[in-house]
């Protein structure tokens, strides 16, 4: 077995147990108001932080191209409550067109 699939073995392993030990280790009794807070905030900032690695990030070094474009682009879509596949669409053709452009 080669090491890439031992890796994708382990993370696969590591998320079970992962979500597997809320349930077991609270047994039914709900979470503290502040670490409920916590929790709900968690998905947020992990995408948050996604979408600036994937958007800035370079080979070890930031690079500021035409992504950012798309990006702000579906942030105003975003802000104006566009559906989610309009989002991604201008997002997706406003990088098109600035990657064409320059």
């Amino acid at each position: 077995m080669s090491a890439t699939w031992l890796v994708v073995l382990a993370v696969g392993i590591f998320t079970i147990a992962f979500k597997g030990a809320g349930p077991v280790l609270l047994g039914g009794r709900e979470l503290p108001a502040r670490a409920l807070g916590t929790f709900q905030l968690l998905a947020p900032s992990l995408l948050a932080a996604l979408v600036v690695t994937q958007a800035l990030g370079g080979n070890r070094s930031l690079v500021v191209d035409e992504r950012l474009i798309g990006v702000g682009v579906a942030a105003v879509s975003i802000r104006f409550r566009a559906p989610l596949i309009l989002v991604m669409i201008l997002a997706a053709v406003s990088t098109a067109l600035a990657r064409w452009a320059f």
